[in-house]
């Protein structure tokens, strides 16, 4: 089955996704009081969070997520 959808329609949703995808990234960040990914992710590997581990998993599949909507965005 194929669906025909306008570009503009398509950008919208990725967009969309994107969207919420990076509020979720942010209220993590936010929850450990932390301004960088890479930070948080480190902190979280080393013990300094010893309870951060399901936020760290989660951070890091929503960032990779991330960099593939942004990478089907820039080629649409």
């Amino acid at each position: 089955m194929n669906v025909t959808l306008e570009k503009s329609t398509v950008e919208d949703l990725i967009r969309y996704k994107l969207r919420r995808i990076q509020k979720l990234i942010q209220r993590i960040l936010h929850r450990w009081n932390e301004n960088t990914i890479d930070s948080f992710v480190e902190k979280a590997r080393n013990g300094t969070y010893s309870e951060a581990e399901n936020d760290a998993i989660d951070l890091e599949n929503l960032v990779a997520e991330e960099q593939k909507l942004k990478d089907l965005l820039q080629n649409l």
